[in-house]
């Protein structure tokens, strides 16, 4: 007989840790989710029998919430809901209690009571049941048009789940290619405000005196070239979200503008008199490091802790190598589509080149040079003839191996094995594939060389 598996839901342990004493010893598995995104989260990777949520977790975005709660009921068949409030997280259980299969008690509940309860779940769950949440392999590695397999990317994935359930602002760092505007498309697509305007603005491309005009609009004849009244993107987004991309390149009068309508959630026109009310949802991004420009005086230190009271930092790709394959098949299967071919995948050559580089430029750079290698190619395969020079160059760390005439070829393998190894930070899985070698064929060399460290 397989165990019980249990998910109780809570941003306090207290229930878990009730559930945990009673089933003490016995054949049970018993899970902790801190959030019902959380919860939505685990069921994409597994079953469980027993779902109970305490009734607080219901409460704070109610209706996004209760989405969650009648998707995982929809879906989850052999799963029994159990609700468990406090009085004063009635009105969000009853909202609750509306979705159906579900079963209530008040809380503060004794052990006797609750093990009832749940006994009475199991003994009302049905012997057979699906979990259509469960994700297949394709889609474990994408979220929302991003890919990623690692647990750098996992982590993100779950930031942005946790991020959507709240309306705090967002501040999202990495370097440039690495998917923030993304991570705000996806925080917004799956929030209460996913009805509603995204509006992006890209900060770095604005001169700084139009900076101003595409935040907050102007009026007809506010300066030269206003020839009619123009809606900013906090008019425009209109319950909905704003991005702010490269927000670290506005200059100080700005970041005073938008300090602002961070406190007041209010704003005026440009030439206007009127004090616009706002109510959007404020995400940024950076690739630089503000808490840096906040020392050197070039961020005002108050705008900085009013963006970043949630932080999401997405990884290069260099720190998730093992992703490098899923993005370069995710965008040979987009592009594959986009000009009906029919490309099966990459040469062992163009695998080992694509796994030495280091991708400065990111998911961004991957993107650009599937698309163009799919465009060059007209075989089944890309071939290293179709990647750009300087992936056939190598990383830009790269460089030539001091052979010299007369060396021997134990000489000259030995001195260009050492030079690999280097460029490869002594992994050895990639210094083999930039050899063209097998790992074992690697290991044998490094043995005959003394070089097994």
């Amino acid at each position: 007989m397989s165990s019980l598996k249990i998910l109780v839901v809570e941003a306090s342990k207290l229930v878990f840790d009730q559930v945990r004493r009673i089933y003490n010893g016995q054949p049970t598995e018993i899970f902790l989710a801190k959030s019902l995104g959380h919860a939505f989260e685990q069921f994409e990777e597994m079953t469980f029998d027993i779902l109970i949520i305490n009734g607080s977790a219901l409460r704070r975005n109610i209706d996004h919430s209760i989405d969650l709660l009648e998707t995982i009921s929809n879906n989850c068949s052999i799963t029994q809901i159990i609700i468990l409030a406090e009085k004063k997280d009635l009105m969000a259980a009853s909202s609750a209690l509306r979705t159906g299969s579900c079963q209530y008690s008040r809380l503060p509940i004794d052990d006797k009571e609750l093990k009832m309860l749940i006994d009475a779940a199991e003994h009302n769950r049905p012997e057979y049941g699906m979990n259509l949440l469960l994700k297949d392999d394709l889609k474990k590695t994408s979220f929302h048009d991003m890919v990623g397999a690692s647990g750098l990317m996992k982590e993100v994935f779950r930031q942005i789940r946790q991020a959507a359930m709240s309306d705090i602002p967002v501040l999202i760092s990495g370097e440039t290619g690495t998917g923030k505007d993304l991570v705000a498309n996806a925080i917004h697509q799956i929030s209460a405000r996913q009805e509603y305007p995204f509006i992006p603005i890209h900060l770095g491309s604005l001169p700084s005196e139009l900076v101003s005009s595409e935040l907050f609009g102007h009026e007809k004849g506010a300066f030269t070239g206003a020839w009619k009244r123009h809606k900013g993107s906090f008019e425009k987004a209109k319950k909905g979200t704003v991005f702010l991309d490269e927000v670290g390149t506005i200059d100080q009068k700005n970041q005073v503008a938008l300090l602002r309508v961070l406190e007041t959630q209010s704003f005026n026109r440009i030439g206007g008199t009127v004090n616009i009310k706002t109510n959007v949802r404020v995400v940024a991004a950076t690739n630089e490091n503000l808490a840096v420009a906040v020392a050197k005086k070039k961020f005002r230190e108050d705008l900085f802790y009013r963006l970043d009271v949630f932080s999401i930092t997405i990884p290069p790709v260099r720190k998730r190598p093992g992703d490098i394959s899923l993005l370069v098949d995710y965008y040979l299967r987009r592009f594959n589509d986009a000009y009906q071919k029919n490309i099966m995948g990459l040469s062992p050559q163009c695998i080992s080149i694509m796994e030495a580089y280091e991708w400065p430029g990111n998911v961004r750079e991957i993107k650009n040079i599937i698309h163009r290698a799919v465009v060059l190619c007209d075989e089944k395969v890309l071939l290293p003839k179709h990647l750009p020079k300087r992936l056939l160059e190598g990383s830009g760390n790269s460089h030539p191996v001091d052979i010299r005439v007369g060396d021997s070829l134990e000489e000259a393998e030995y001195k260009l094995i050492v030079e690999t190894l280097n460029a490869a930070m002594n992994n050895k899985s990639r210094a083999a594939k930039i050899l063209g070698i097998s790992r074992r064929a690697l290991y044998n060399k490094l043995e005959k060389h003394n070089l097994m460290l």
